[in-house]
């Protein structure tokens, strides 16, 4: 057992790939959180709904990752459902996006399936929820 999970009695879910989960939504804070709390700030009447949904993507970006890294049965359980809404966001907005493009006169994280971000945010919940059942078995 590692010397962490003797002392927390929780499974660490950051071993081997999820270390790389970690990293990619941490990458994903940071550039959702910045974009989002920058235009708010400066143009949040031009684009009221994309700004605010970027920015609840990167709430629920820092959420995963702190849940990734505090490890344990409880963390992984809401990890998963975490993921599960994440990537219904992302496939609601993406399809909204290509659907209605006047309802998103600016992009969000998530628009046109995450296509800014190099399709990281359809491609890290299927990535995630498939290490976080795997995590479960192990």
């Amino acid at each position: 057992m590692v010397a962490t999970e003797a002392k927390t009695g929780r499974k660490r879910l950051i071993g081997g790939p999820g270390i790389l989960l970690v990293w990619l939504y941490g990458v994903m804070v940071v550039g959702a959180v910045s974009r989002s709390a920058y235009q708010i700030a400066t143009e949040f009447d031009r684009a009221p709904l994309p700004y605010t949904l970027s920015a609840v993507a990167g709430v629920v970006y820092g959420f995963i990752t702190y849940t990734l890294v505090r490890g344990g049965e409880t963390a992984r359980k809401a990890a998963l459902v975490c993921c599960a809404a994440e990537l219904v966001g992302v496939l609601t907005v993406g399809t909204w996006t290509l659907v209605e493009p006047s309802a998103f006169p600016d992009a969000t994280v998530w628009s046109d399936y995450g296509m800014g971000y190099l399709f990281i945010p359809v491609l890290l919940p299927l990535s995630a929820v498939y290490w976080l059942r795997r995590a479960r078995t192990a």
